[in-house]
């Protein structure tokens, strides 16, 4: 099984997450490592969109979530066993295989029911006195699992209950044996008792089996057809041809028609309730159409999954695509606080005080001796500049400096200009589409204690159009609050000409008293210098809370 390793950004992802992950997973390919796959827990926001169309660059995979399904634990070409397959052949599909369960499947490859293989040993090892000479077959059935041809009548499938006789005696005693029962119900096997095949004939029976590769007599055949009896000849003995009869039976009729099931793309803990909680041995997973995909069992709760993440640009789960915590996460690269959970071995855990992941992952580069193609050159220095604002955020180290002059030289671009671009063709709030968006596109969630808080954050060229949709921005600020239980919901909208950010909240109205900032007007407070969510606004909101 191979298994892929996603390298992936935060919810809500800005241009560092989306871009470190594609530029890291790059590196790996380089590296030689063909399973790395760039992906993202979001969708782009405006300014990562126009970069990655600016640059030619495909967006990564996106991943809604990480929950392991399944598809992710399932083995593909379960064994199975045709409806019209004879009991037989099933026993032998057991014996070779080593399982304990045939799904019974139609034509159409669409579960009809399941056979374990307890209920058909117990079907055959158990048998019921009152049923003890019963058996269930069709004629296509009987004639497969003997081996045999038809002397008179036809293959057909449809399924028949028979009471069987073995014709070993002489023809009165059999004959008085077998007065009472319904002529067309009758089974009779014998060998070359020419009596015993007169007596089935004449009779009406269903179906006469002559045992030993014995042919029947044209008379006795001319009889059968006139009184419209199968004759089957097969080339077994009467001892064994009479045992292989009870195993005639086909499938469908043994199966149990009730039976667990579950589509593949359900989650992991789904199937976990049908197996435990339910207490079934096995439950059949369907694809969308209702084809059978394989079985699950208790043991593909443990199955290793074929996916892993490297998380980028954030350590806390409570940012990681949802389902991280139920998926093996190998490397870390990151620049905020560590807030992340134990892991179950060692990984890579990169995190230092820079502007920007990229910083990192350009580091990363450089380390491994790598130059980076020029698309993704240019794609790391966007990272930086974004989540430096230009080299202007209090976040800015001598590090991203650094990197920057170094990715300037192989991108052929230059900071100030690149900048320039990437944000005026981003400032619109209008290119988000929706007020939701706006709110959503870079909106992060962390805790102090009791206090849950959310904060989003977008950058702007003046803030004429932020007033104009103050209202609906604040309004959709109550909506997450509400929705995600939050203590306060925040929005800085960040202009980078002035170095001030206007900060709109809604939440508990004690911050009033402890904002330490001017408020303008209800729900809006005027934060000169403050460009860093990370460095300045969340330190700050961390603080206060203590005095709410």
């Amino acid at each position: 099984m191979i298994t892929t390793t996603y390298v992936i950004g935060h919810r809500n992802p800005d241009t560092d997450s989306i871009a470190s992950a594609i530029s890291y997973a790059a590196l790996k390919q380089r590296l030689g490592d063909s399973s790395v796959i760039a992906a993202m827990a979001g969708a782009p926001n405006p300014q990562t969109r126009y970069i990655l169309d600016r640059l030619e660059i495909p967006e990564p995979l996106f991943l809604a979530d990480v929950h392991p399904k399944v598809r992710d634990t399932l083995k593909r070409q379960p064994v199975t066993v045709d409806r019209h397959a004879s009991a037989y052949e099933a026993l032998e599909l057991f014996n070779k295989s080593g399982v304990r369960v045939l799904p019974v499947i139609d034509c159409d490859n669409k579960p009809c029911g399941i056979l374990s293989l307890l209920r058909l040993s117990e079907s055959y090892l158990l048998p019921c006195h009152d049923r003890i000479r019963q058996v269930t077959t069709s004629l296509s059935s009987l004639a497969k699992t003997l081996g045999g041809h038809f002397a008179t009548g036809a293959r057909d499938e449809v399924p028949l209950s028979l009471n069987l006789f073995i014709g070993a005696m002489l023809e009165e005693s059999f004959s008085s044996r077998i007065d009472g029962y319904d002529p067309r119900e009758l089974l009779i096997m014998t060998g070359n008792r020419r009596t015993i095949q007169l007596a089935a004939i004449e009779r009406g029976v269903q179906v006469l089996v002559v045992t030993g590769g014995l042919p029947l007599e044209d008379d006795l055949l001319e009889q059968a057809r006139a009184q419209n009896v199968t004759v089957l000849l097969t080339p077994h003995d009467t001892a064994t041809a009479a045992w292989m009869a009870r195993l005639s039976t086909p499938a469908f009729c043994l199966a149990e028609k009730e039976f667990a099931e579950i589509e593949v793309d359900k989650s992991l803990t789904a199937l976990r309730q049908k197996l435990l909680v339910a207490n079934v041995s096995a439950v059949l997973a369907l694809e969308g159409d209702g084809t059978l995909a394989g079985v699950a069992t208790k043991s593909s709760l443990l199955a290793p999954l074929p996916y892993k993440l490297i998380l980028m640009d954030h350590n806390e789960l409570g940012q990681a695509v949802p389902g991280a915590e139920s998926v093996e996460i190998t490397e870390v690269i990151d620049h905020h606080k560590l807030g992340n959970s134990h892991s179950n071995s060692p990984i890579s855990f990169i995190t230092s005080p820079v502007g920007s992941t990229c910083t990192l992952v350009g580091r990363r580069y450089r380390e491994c001796g790598v130059e980076p193609e020029q698309k993704i050159a240019a794609l790391l220095l966007a990272g930086i500049l974004s989540d430096t604002v230009i080299l202007k955020s209090p976040t800015t180290t001598a590090a991203d400096h650094e990197m920057a002059a170094w990715l300037e030289e192989r991108s052929g671009l230059t900071v100030a200009e690149f900048g320039r671009d990437i944000f005026a063709a981003s400032s619109s709030l209008k290119n988000y589409g929706s007020v939701e968006r706006v709110v959503a596109a870079d909106f992060k969630l962390f805790t102090h204690e009791k206090y849950s808080i959310g904060l989003g954050q977008v950058e702007v060229i003046g803030f004429d159009e932020f007033y104009s949709m103050k209202e609906g921005l604040l309004d959709a600020l109550a909506e997450v609050k509400r929705r995600d239980n939050l203590f306060i919901a925040g929005l800085m909208v960040t202009d980078i000409t002035t170095e001030t950010t206007l900060f709109l909240v809604e939440g508990h109205t004690r911050i009033a008293h402890v904002m330490e900032y001017p408020q303008l007007e209800p729900h809006l407070y005027e934060l000169k210098n403050v460009m860093s969510r990370k460095k300045q606004m969340v330190p700050h909101l961390l603080k206060i809370l203590a005095r709410v």
